[in-house]
C-alpha cells in the first residue's frame, strides 16, 4: 500500500511509501486550529530499534522560555517544530548510521501551538496522530525499483565524506580496489571508497549487484548486457568473473571508443577479450548511441529476470547522477528484452532495428506485474513522433481534466535543445499552467522558476546551479561542473488522480534519440509505482530550488571550517524559529503553490 492516513479533530497525516523512505504529509482541518500552530513534532519508532525525534536545523533564539525536554536537543522537533506541511524522512541521516533498519515504522505526528504569549505550550497527547507505514526498498508483485541518492551537492554529503571527496582515485587506473581509503571525513575518521559508493549507490547500487552476484554465483545462469557507459570497476569485475555465461553489447560511439587514445570501455574490451574471449563481446551504436542500460539473467536459454532503467554502470551513473533502475523478475518481459538483444546481437547493433516488428510494437504487459508498456528505439521519425505524442497527450490531459488534484512532477536530463523536441517544449512551460501542480528538474532546462511566496506557478530548476554560496547554518558543497547530476528520464502525470502514470527509463525523451539510439521507454499505470517516482522527484526539486536561489557562480569562499556545526552556525548567524504563527498563512492562500502543495499530499 502506498498511502497510510490518520486524522482527529485538528490534524490529519498521510504517509506516502517511497523506496526506503517515507513522505509524511500534514493539515490542519479548521481554520479555527490554525490560530498559533507553532509547526509539528515528529516521533519516529523504526520496528525494534529505540524512538527518536526527527531533527530541525532551526531552534527557538531562548528554548528556556518554552515548553522543552530537557533530556532532548534544543533542536529536536519535541522542543523546535518543523514548519512545513510536508517532510521527506530518510532514516540514517542523524539516527542509525549508515544502516538503518527497515520494516514497519510508527511516526507519532504533534501538532504544536503558541500560547498567548507566543510561548510553546506542552505537548498535548489528545491531538496526537500515529500513523504506520513500510519503510524499506521498494517492490511489488514482481518489480522491484532503485535510486541512487544522486546527492553529491549536499549537506549530507559533506558531512560522512568532506566537500572535495575523491570520488575514484588518481590515475586512470581501470579495475581499481574499491577497498582502499579514498580520505577521512569531517570528523576524522577513514572512509573506503566502497564507503562512500554504498552510501551514493543507495537502492539502486544493491540491485546491481543483486543480479551480479546471482549469476556470478549460480554457475546455471547466463547474463546478457546493453552497456553505455562502463567503468564501475566492481560491475567490471563481476561480468569478467562470470567469464563465457556472459555476452556483452557496448556502446562505440566517439565518446566511449578511440583506437589512438582508448577510453575506458576500449580498455575494458580489452580486458574481457584477454580474461575471457572475443566472442562474448560486441560494440555498436544503432546509429547514434547504444544508450540501453539493461542486464538480462537467463538459465537454459529462458529470460528469467531483466535490469533496466537510467543508471549507467559507471562510477559517474551510479555515484554522481540521480538514476533509477527497475528489476522485473517475469519471464514475459525479461524475453522481449532479451528479443531486442538477440535482434541487435545478430545486426550488431545497427540502424537496421529501426524497421524491425520490435522496434514497431508498443509492448504491454500486466500479469503479474505493474500495468507496463514497453517501446524499444530507434524508431523511424513516425513512430518517434507518436510515441511522444501519447507523453504529451498524458500531460495534457492532466493540465485539462486532472481535477483539483492535477499533478505533474518530473526528472529529465535534458530539456534544452537546438532542435525541435515537442516533450521538451511541453515541460519548459508547465510550470505556467496554474490549473496543475507542477514540479520539475533538469540539468538543462531553458528557464528556472523558483518556490515563490504568493505565487501560484508552478517549479522548475536545475541540477546544475552555479558555485553556490551558501550562508551559515550550512557547510559549502562540491560543484559537478561538466558532469550530470539530473540524470532520470521520467515524468510523472496525476499521481493522486484516476490514471496516475509515469514514463522512465533510458530514453532522453527526446525526438533525435528515439530516432538514432539503442533506447527503451516505460510507461507504468500503478499507483504505488508513480508515488514512488513522485517522491524522488520531490526531494531532488526541495533540494535543488534552495541551491538555486543561492546561486552565485562563477565561485565562493569555502567556509566549511567555520561551519562544521551547521545548526551551532545558526545560532552564531542569529538564525532562529519566530514565536508566531506567520508561516502558515501561504499553505491556505488560494494563490500560492504552497496551498496546492499542502492538498496534493494531505490525506
Amino acid at each position: 500500500m502506498s498511502l497510510a492516513g490518520s486524522s482527529n479533530h485538528i490534524v490529519s497525516v498521510a504517509a506516502h511509501r517511497g523506496d526506503a523512505k517515507t513522505l509524511l504529509a500534514f493539515d490542519i482541518l479548521t481554520e479555527g486550529a490554525r490560530k498559533g500552530l507553532a509547526g509539528f513534532t515528529i516521533k519516529v519508532k523504526p520496528p525494534t530499534r529505540p524512538q527518536y525525534y526527527l531533527i530541525n536545523n532551526l531552534r527557538f533564539e531562548h528554548p528556556e522560555q518554552h515548553a522543552r525536554d530537557a533530556a532532548e536537543s534544543d533542536n529536536s522537533t519535541i522542543n523546535a517544530p518543523i514548519r512545513k506541511f510536508r517532510w521527506l524522512h530518510v532514516p540514517g541521516l542523524d539516527h542509525q548510521g549508515l544502516d538503518p533498519e527497515f520494516g514497519l515504522y510508527t511516526y507519532t505526528i504533534m501538532p504544536r501551538y503558541f500560547g498567548d504569549d507566543q510561548r510553546l505550550r506542552p505537548l498535548d497527547p489528545s491531538m496526537n496522530l500515529e500513523v504506520q507505514v513500510v519503510l524499506a526498498p521498494f517492490q511489488t508483485k514482481s518489480l522491484k525499483l532503485g535510486f541512487t541518492r544522486g546527492f553529491t551537492q549536499s549537506q549530507a554529503f559533506a558531512r560522512h565524506f568532506g566537500k572535495s571527496a575523491p570520488i575514484r582515485p588518481k590515475g586512470d587506473e581501470l579495475l581499481f580496489d574499491t577497498s582502499e581509503i579514498a580520505g577521512r571525513s569531517p570528523d576524522g575518521s577513514e572512509f573506503r571508497f566502497e564507503d562512500e559508493y554504498r552510501w551514493s549507490g543507495f537502492t539502486a547500487r544493491k540491485l546491481i549487484f543483486e543480479i551480479l552476484d546471482q549469476v556470478r554465483q549460480d554457475k546455471d545462469l547466463e547474463l546478457d548486457i546493453f552497456a553505455y557507459d562502463l567503468n564501475e570497476p566492481d560491475v567490471m569485475k563481476a561480468v569478467i568473473s562470470i567469464g563465457i555465461r556472459c555476452r556483452i553489447i557496448l556502446d562505440n560511439a566517439a565518446l566511449h571508443h578511440d583506437k589512438d587514445d582508448p577510453k575506458p570501455e576500449d580498455k575494458f574490451e580489452q580486458e574481457f577479450v584477454a580474461s575471457v574471449d572475443a566472442d562474448h563481446i560486441k560494440r555498436g551504436k544503432f546509429g547514434r548511441y547504444q544508450h540501453h542500460k539493461v542486464l538480462i539473467v537467463k538459465k537454459n536459454g529462458v529470460a528469467q529476470r531483466v535490469l533496466t532503467g537510467s543508471t549507467n554502470l559507471s562510477v559517474t551513473g551510479v555515484y554522481v547522477n540521480s538514476n533509477h533502475i527497475l528489476i522485473y523478475e517475469n519471464q514475459e518481459i525479461a524475453g522481449r528484452y532479451l528479443d531486442v538483444f538477440e535482434e541487435a546481437w545478430n545486426t550488431t547493433a545497427s540502424s537496421s532495428f529501426k524497421h524491425s516488428m520490435l522496434a514497431n510494437t508498443q509492448h504491454s504487459f500486466d500479469q503479474d506485474v505493474p500495468s507496463t508498456e514497453v517501446t524499444f528505439a530507434p524508431h523511424t521519425e513516425a513512430v518517434a513522433r507518436t510515441i511522444l505524442g501519447e507523453v504529451i497527450t498524458r500531460i495534457g490531459n492532466e493540465v485539462t481534466g486532472g481535477g483539483e488534484r492535477a499533478s505533474i512532477l518530473f526528472a529529465v536530463m535534458e530539456l534544452d535543445s537546438d532542435t525541435p523536441n515537442p516533450v521538451y517544449e511541453v515541460l519548459n512551460q508547465i510550470h505556467t499552467e496554474r490549473s496543475v501542480f507542477s514540479f520539475g528538474i533538469s540539468d538543462n532546462p531553458t528557464g528556472i522558476s523558483l518556490y515563490k511566496i504568493g505565487s501560484p506557478d508552478g517549479v522548475l530548476v536545475t541540477g546544475k546551479p552555479g558555485r553556490t554560496n551558501l550562508p551559515p547554518p550550512f557547510e559549502q558543497i562540491r560543484y559537478v561542473g561538466l558532469g550530470h547530476q539530473v540524470h532520470h528520464k521520467f515524468v510523472v502525470c496525476g499521481f493522486r488522480g484516476s490514471d496516475p502514470t509515469v514514463f522512465c527509463g533510458s530514453s532522453n525523451l527526446a525526438l533525435g534519440g528515439e530516432q538514432a539510439n539503442g533506447d527503451n521507454l516505460l510507461t507504468i499505470r500503478d499507483p504505488e509505482v508513480v508515488t514512488v517516482f513522485a517522491i524522488e522527484a520531490i526531494g531532488l526539486i526541495d533540494h535543488f530550488n534552495f541551491l538555486n536561489g543561492l546561486e552565485r557562480a562563477p565561485a565562493a569562499k569555502d567556509q566549511a571550517a567555520a561551519m562544521a556545526d551547521r545548526r551551532e552556525a545558526a545560532v552564531q548567524s542569529e538564525w532562529f524559529l519566530s514565536t508566531s504563527d506567520g508561516w502558515v498563512g501561504k499553505y491556505f492562500d488560494p494563490q500560492d503553490l504552497h496551498c496546492k502543495d499542502r492538498q496534493l499530499f494531505a490525506l
